[in-house]
């Protein structure tokens, strides 16, 4: 389940001072259970020094081209002052393939998931395809949405959200370009 909070929140990312889950991703990399990716450019410096591991379902490749689309997402919100996401850089993105034999695992290891739904015209069946997956293999039941930049939560984002609520039970967290009351 992804741990989001308001975007009134206080200033703390909300996502809490310890890394619990630090010793499962130690565990799932020595296991090869995950392809972790850091954001493509280099030579940033982490803000906090505190990682926090997003798993993304629906990228359509897990290399690293494809997990900065999803790091600029969490970027470009943390600009428009959605305060919870804390600092980018603290975000360590790991593409998941929701036909991965070792999704069970990975499911089990990690709280923080995320759907990758890009703007073309078939990204609702893929989307859709993929959390009908992932809540097969006993999925969170709350994913946040990441997208390339789609201003609007009517249309594709919204039919996707009352679709998943409704045919698999899963809440998907949509967060608005500009927050209300914005920069």
């Amino acid at each position: 389940m992804f741990e989001a909070h308001d975007s009134a929140a206080p200033a703390s990312n909300g996502l809490g001072a310890s890394d619990q889950a630090a010793g499962l991703r130690r565990w799932a990399e020595q296991q090869g259970l995950q392809r972790s990716h850091e954001p493509a450019e280099a030579g940033r410096a982490a803000s906090s020094g505190l990682r926090h591991t997003l798993m993304v379902i629906g990228l359509p490749d897990p290399d690293d081209a494809q997990c900065a689309r999803a790091w600029r997402t969490l970027q470009r919100w943390h600009v428009n002052g959605h305060r919870w996401i804390g600092h980018p850089d603290d975000w360590q993105i790991t593409a998941v393939d929701t036909s991965d034999a070792q999704l069970a695992q990975q499911i089990a290891s990690q709280s923080r998931w995320a759907l990758w739904v890009d703007s073309d015209l078939d990204s609702f069946r893929r989307a859709y395809l993929n959390l009908r997956r992932l809540r097969d293999a006993g999925g969170p039941r709350r994913l946040l949405v990441l997208h390339p930049g789609i201003s609007s939560c009517r249309g594709l984002l919204g039919n996707l959200q009352q679709a998943a609520a409704s045919f698999l039970g899963v809440d998907l967290l949509l967060l608005s370009e500009q927050p209300p009351g914005g920069r």
